[in-house]
């Protein structure tokens, strides 16, 4: 019987009721409540099945629309079970104590958020990867912070703007080099681009840091609760310079492109073989840090909250999370609802400005809708791109603005792969560092500002640039 159902086109009140039943439930369950956010996505991905069959699809459709939309997020949901995997070798071996222990005696409390940020935006710059940068140096940075005694939610929002920073103009990043490739533009001609959005909000961004860390001293953190934490955590690891090791595989395998999953777990793997070597422990307790996390067991309370984190079964409530938002985003995705809301938006572009403010709406909706960082560049980049050059204007211009949009934006979805990511690896709640990532949210103001004034917004002056590498 589901055969001979007549599909139709849903219209746009139908095609904006999901974004409204999925912001309604879960800025009311989640954000006044506090109700679990897996459940609130499942509801509202419910609802949107109820409305999508009710359109003609069979449930046998949404179905394969959900299968299809998780299977295009597993890729992310594998590399987030090895970041637990790495922060629990990583702890246990004694890397990240080390890089904690050195960082709390050299890093000022007045610099620290700055320090943060540039130091994951190098890092991220260098290896095209956000993530691979905030499972890494963010865990220590995480570590440091509250050893300074700097709030956990100052410290992680800039760790997350340097991280997507780095993320956003490294040429070496996946998102980098997928907007170029949707608005059909130059991979180089649209980082220069970015460069007009992205370096004023992220000095923004710094100037934030400077500022507010001027507040932060060494009097935040009792001289004396200061020496216990480097005392204990030097008495119960043993620090050498092979510890770094494991951070250098994974620096080499992002600078080489190489694939993430197998050097996270090579970096664990050798991780695990310097904690035999230079730590007390056995390989049980290796296997154990790796498989639901560190234990830390010293004695003091403050330590031990530290270090007792990581292991995969720690961050399998992001990949539930993640599953239950792509299955909301299967259903919607497949009821063709995202397309009649942006074919409707596209009739109110009738200038530079409200073109550029309908592509940068268009990505928002799409990371609040899918909280997928690929889908916030390719749909809007490929609904918008005739529009763009249909008014004269260079794809470069798109290409920005979806990420400005897009890339930066998802970060601060709490339902996000990448919201649920940051959030379960730094332990603060995404609404909690929303604020404080500066960077991620003042591009696009930038981006508007651009729109609506012609300042930096380049004409198309030939057939067009060079699609991607070139």
């Amino acid at each position: 019987m589901d055969k001979l159902k007549k599909k139709r086109t849903p219209s746009f009140f139908e095609s904006l009721l999901p974004l409204i039943l999925i912001a309604s439930f879960l800025g009311i369950g989640y954000g006044i409540y506090r109700l679990r956010a897996e459940i609130l996505l499942i509801a509202a991905a419910f609802c949107s099945g109820l409305l999508a069959l009710r359109l003609g699809y069979s449930w046998k459709e949404l179905e394969q629309g959900i299968v299809d939309s998780v299977s295009k997020a597993m890729p992310a949901m594998l590399i987030v079970i090895c970041v637990g995997l790495l922060i629990g070798s990583w702890i246990a071996c004694g890397t990240i104590p080390m890089l904690v222990y050195y960082g709390l005696k050299i890093i000022s409390p007045k610099l620290f958020l700055a320090t943060a940020c540039i130091v994951c935006s190098v890092v991220s710059l260098f290896t095209g990867t956000s993530w691979g940068t905030v499972g890494t140096m963010g865990v220590a940075f995480m570590g440091i912070a509250q050893g300074l005694g700097i709030p956990p939610a100052a410290a992680a929002g800039a760790i997350v703007a340097g991280s997507y920073f780095g993320d956003k103009l490294s040429p070496f990043s996946d998102t980098t080099n997928l907007a170029p490739i949707a608005a059909r533009s130059n991979l180089f001609d649209h980082i220069k681009h970015m460069l007009w959005t992205t370096t004023p909000a992220w000095a923004i961004g710094l100037g934030v840091y400077f500022f507010i860390g001027r507040s932060y001293s060494a009097a935040s953190l009792e001289s004396s609760q200061m020496d216990i934490i480097l005392t204990t955590v030097q008495t119960n690891f043993n620090f050498h310079w092979l510890l770094l090791l494991p951070p250098v595989v994974i620096l080499y395998f992002a600078i080489r492109k190489k694939p993430t999953i197998p050097g996270m777990i090579l970096a664990s793997l050798l991780a695990t073989i310097l904690g035999l070597i230079f730590q007390d422990v056995t390989l049980n307790k290796m296997v154990e840090s790796m498989t639901v996390g560190y234990q830390a067991d010293t004695g003091v309370a403050i330590v031990d909250n530290l270090f007792t984190r990581g292991g995969m079964a720690g961050m399998m409530h992001v990949t539930l999370i993640a599953f239950c938002a792509f299955s909301f985003a299967g259903i919607v995705q497949k009821a063709g609802m995202l397309e009649v809301l942006l074919d409707r938006l596209l009739k109110f572009a009738t200038t530079t400005g409200s073109l550029v403010a309908l592509a940068a709406f268009s990505g928002v909706a799409v990371a609040i809708m899918t909280g997928s960082s690929f889908l916030t560049i390719l749909i809007p980049g490929e609904l918008f791109s005739p529009a763009f050059k249909s008014r004269g204007l260079a794809a470069k211009n798109l290409s920005r603005t979806t990420e400005d949009s897009g890339t930066v934006i998802v970060p601060l979805v709490p339902w996000s792969m990448a919201g649920v990511f940051m959030a379960g690896t730094l332990d603060v709640p995404t609404l909690s560092y929303l604020p404080w990532a500066v960077m991620c949210y003042s591009g696009i103001v930038f981006a508007l500002l651009y729109g609506f004034t012609g300042f930096a917004i380049a004409p198309k002056i030939r057939e067009d640039e060079t699609i991607v590498g070139s």
